[in-house]
Formats: C-alpha cells, sequence, structure tokens
C-alpha cells in the first residue's frame, strides 16, 4: 500500500529523471516543446498540404488531435515496461510496484501541461475564445488521465510476464492512431460504422476536446461517463494485479 512517504518518492524521481532527461541534451527542457512542434508539423505538411486533406479550421483541428493522442500514447509506451526495466532495483529494495508506471505518467503529465498550455494560447490567438464550455475542461483531462493510468499500470503488471506484449501494445497504439479522428471528424465516417468508431475511447476523448476548445460546445457527457467508470474499474483491476504479484516481479528472470 502506498504511503505518503511513497509519494514523496514518486514526486523526487519523477522531478530527478526529468531533469537527467534535461540535461543529456544541449537545449534540455525546450525538446518538451520542440519534439511534439515537429512531429505535428510533419504530418501537418503530409495531410494539410501535400495531400489537402482536411477540413475547415484544419490546423487547430489536427493539433488538438495530435496533441492529446501523444499524452495518451506515449505515457502507454513508455508506462508499459517499466517494472520490466526496475527489476535490478526490485532486487536490491522493497517497493510498490505501482511506483514505477506512475512515476512515468507524472513525468509525461508534466511534459503534456506545457504542450497543451501552448496549444491554448494558440488557440486563443486563432480566435477561439474561452466560452462556457471550458467547464468541462478539467472533467475531460481527468477522465483521459484516469484511462492512461488504468491501460499504463494495466499494461506494466502484465509485461513482466510477456514481454513480447510490449511490442503489441506498440502496434496496438500505432494502429490506433489511424483511428481516433486525429485526420477526420467521426461524423465524416460512414453511420453504420461510427458504433465501431466510437468504441476507441480516444476517439470520444478527442472529440470531445475540440467541442469545447474549437466549437465551444459540451462533450458527449454520455460517452465521457462510461469511459471514465470503465478506467476506475480498471485502475483498481491493475491496482489488485500489480499488488497479488508485487512478491513475484523481483524473481522474474529475463
Amino acid at each position: 500500500m502506498l504511503t505518503p512517504h511513497y509519494f514523496d518518492l514518486i514526486l523526487y524521481k519523477a522531478y530527478a529523471d526529468l531533469r537527467s532527461e534535461a540535461e543529456k541534451t544541449y537545449i534540455g527542457f525546450l525538446w518538451w516543446i520542440l519534439d511534439p512542434i515537429i512531429f505535428m508539423s510533419i504530418f501537418y505538411i503530409v495531410f494539410g498540404l501535400l495531400l489537402k486533406r482536411g477540413t475547415e479550421d484544419f490546423i487547430p483541428f489536427l493539433l488538438i488531435g495530435l496533441v492529446v493522442w501523444r499524452w495518451f500514447q506515449n505515457t502507454v509506451s513508455h508506462g508499459a515496461n517499466t517494472i520490466l526495466i526496475n527489476r535490478g532495483l526490485m532486487r536490491q529494495v522493497y517497493l510498490p510496484k505501482i511506483i514505477f508506471p506512475i512515476v512515468v505518467i507524472l513525468i509525461d503529465l508534466t511534459k503534456f501541461a506545457f504542450v497543451f498550455i501552448l496549444l491554448l494560447i494558440y488557440l486563443w490567438i486563432e480566435g477561439f475564445p474561452i466560452g462556457i464550455s471550458y467547464f468541462a475542461l478539467p472533467i475531460l483531462l481527468t477522465i483521459q488521465l484516469i484511462l492512461i493510468i488504468a491501460l499504463t499500470c494495466f499494461a506494466a503488471a502484465l509485461v513482466p510476464f510477456l514481454p513480447d506484449l510490449k511490442i503489441l501494445i506498440d502496434h496496438a497504439l500505432h494502429i490506433l492512431f489511424f483511428l481516433s479522428g486525429i485526420f477526420f471528424a467521426g461524423s465524416s465516417i460512414p453511420e453504420q460504422y461510427q458504433f465501431y468508431f466510437y468504441l476507441n475511447p480516444m476517439a470520444s476523448i478527442i472529440e470531445g476536446y475540440r467541442e469545447i476548445l474549437m466549437y465551444n460546445q459540451w462533450p458527449n457527457g454520455y460517452a465521457l461517463l462510461v469511459i471514465g467508470s470503465l478506467s476506475l474499474l480498471g485502475i483498481v483491476g491493475s491496482y489488485r494485479l500489480l499488488e497479488h504479484y508485487d512478491h513475484v516481479y523481483p524473481k522474474i528472470a529475463i
């Protein structure tokens, strides 16, 4: 069980890892901003300029999808391997295993916060002002965070037993990248396929951000309630799984 002492450890390790990562490059923390900007610019050039496939206000439409997706993808991908790569430390000192994915979640949340603030500033400059729908933004951010925690901890709990699962997770994320409505609106999908499209929780979440930030509309409350409820159940299940195998993970030989 996590005690206040462990929460202090999580904060310290997240800070230490962020600082260590920044010190490995010449421009340090600026890469947190430049990296996603370069990433988004590539897709804008390909889909917005070369292929000329987009909607009205395609740049903010695309940027919202990419920023939100990148937070989800990076955290799940980075966190899936955390228990496995820390097995040497686990053999030296006892730590609740949930600490390892939580540290990664906190690190990627910090990076996302910087990029998301820049996104908001860009949208305000481009003529998408703050509206009453912004009251739903903290709820949407929280629901996405809960989803990320559930999937990251679940993946981290299983990968030590099935290391190849990490490869499958990365491939699955790559597929979902193109099936989450980042480059197109869900309404453009034929009606008979929309049910399957919205089975992907990130499709509803990305759409929710656009409704709030671009169109000053309330997101689909029912969809977010379902995603949040299932994600909370996922967190409980992942935590119990990590607790159940807490003393098994250090003994796994890879």
